[in-house]
């Protein structure tokens, strides 16, 4: 009896799969907070050094995911999540030799952001775009998108508990050989060739460039007001999850107050994924949208003007986490919708640059308004205001395959 090769690789095996390696790709990196303080004392660096390194580890990640996404929707996903897995582990383990703030900004920066362009969820969910049943593909993205918040849950605490117990060096290069695990679970997401060309639906795009398919896709004014959606995302989540512990303590709460709300963060964002995917089966995505975006202003108004307090922030946390990432599937499946699944990774990847754009602005922002006005108060009714436009932006969006005419030459 022959065996078809890819007989194994059930929907849910594939789920699972993918799953895994979103909790380790985005686990991995969400702990490097916690070695700001022992790599600088060691090496006599002001905090600024380490800020650098992951704000450009936070620039290429963005940069490099329209590259990382095209390669893999030529060749597939395994070969370059194991590229990238490798220069990722490298980064991980290089970054507790580094002695300079040269070597610093290369290995936590550098490598690490290019390493992630490779091996992040956002390959996964172009993988999953392509391999999973069309019924399970707007629940498969929000999955995928749980996973690497439970990374983030999972991996904090683990890379406190590895510092006390072995020390800063050997923990990172622990965190750099458990990246390596992505490459075995990467075999699931082997696409049969042909697999996932377009949506139904859709026009013919199997033999779409990728020049064709990107000029599209950046014509399309329904993409481009994704991006900005998506923009604002990153900016309202980078400034939260940078900025708020030092504005906790600025107003006189903990510091563990601060760590116990970015990890209810993560923990409800599990619970707002998997229900945004869900929900984009029964309703428009862009209304999703709209109301991820609208919910934020809501919530970042409300607490900014209620007396701070530790249950504020706490049920702070737990609203946002429930809004915090929700907006990856419904804006990975519209992508699906409107351009088909040929080029799946490559235009989710450079809608999410704008994504970690927005993110870079929102953690050097805050900084810099905090230095020149004494407070943050003016980024937080920007995230409110970004929040509402978006909300506003996400609206006229056309939740139908584009028009093509024919198939696109090579």
């Amino acid at each position: 009896m022959t065996v078809k090769p890819f007989a194994w690789r059930t929907p849910a095996v594939i789920l699972i799969c993918g799953c895994a390696v979103a909790v380790v790709g985005f686990g991995a990196r969400s702990g490097l907070g916690f070695f700001l303080t022992p790599i600088s004392t060691a090496n006599g660096w002001g905090r600024d050094v380490f800020a650098l390194a992951l704000a450009l580890q936070m620039l290429l990640w963005g940069a490099g995911q329209p590259f990382a996404g095209g390669l893999a929707d030529r060749f597939g996903a395994p070969p370059v999540l194991c590229v990238g897995a490798i220069i990722y582990a490298s980064g991980l383990a290089l970054m507790a030799y580094a002695t300079t703030p040269l070597e610093l900004h290369l290995t936590a920066g550098v490598l690490i952001g290019l390493g992630m362009s490779g091996a992040s969820f956002t390959l996964v969910i172009g993988a999953f775009g392509k391999l999973m049943p069309e019924q399970w593909r707007s629940l498969a993205f929000g999955a995928a998108t749980a996973a690497g918040s439970f990374g983030q849950f999972l991996f904090s605490p683990l890379s406190v508990a590895l510092i006390e117990a072995v020390g800063w060096k050997p923990t990172l290069v622990i965190l750099g050989a458990s990246v390596l695990l992505i490459m075995p679970l990467s075999l699931a997401l082997v696409a049969p060739r042909g697999a996932g060309a377009q949506t139904p639906g859709a026009a013919p795009a199997q033999r779409q460039s990728v020049a064709q398919a990107l000029t599209e896709a950046f014509g399309h004014r329904s993409y481009v007001l994704l991006m900005l959606g998506y923009f604002t995302c990153g900016f309202q989540l980078f400034f939260i999850g940078v900025h708020l512990p030092a504005y906790l303590v600025d107003s006189g709460l903990s510091a563990e107050i601060g760590g116990w709300t970015l990890a209810i963060i993560g923990l409800f964002n599990i619970i707002g994924s998997i229900g945004a995917g869900w929900l984009g089966n029964l309703m428009p995505r862009r209304f999703i949208l709209a109301a991820i975006y609208f919910g934020r202003s809501v919530a970042i108004l409300i607490y900014v003007m209620l007396p701070l307090s530790t249950a504020s922030t706490l049920i702070f946390g737990a609203v946002m986490g429930i809004l915090w990432l929700s907006t990856v599937p419904p804006t990975s499946s519209l992508v699906a919708i409107m351009f088909g699944t040929r080029w799946l990774t490559m235009l989710v990847g450079a809608a999410f640059f704008s994504h970690q754009v927005g993110g870079f602005l929102g953690v050097w922002l805050g900084g810099v308004l905090f230095e020149s006005t004494g407070s943050y108060d003016v980024v937080w009714y920007l995230t409110i205001l970004l929040g509402v436009a978006s909300a506003l932006i996400n609206l006229p969006i056309v939740e139908k395959p584009v028009v093509r005419t024919a198939a696109a030459p090579a």
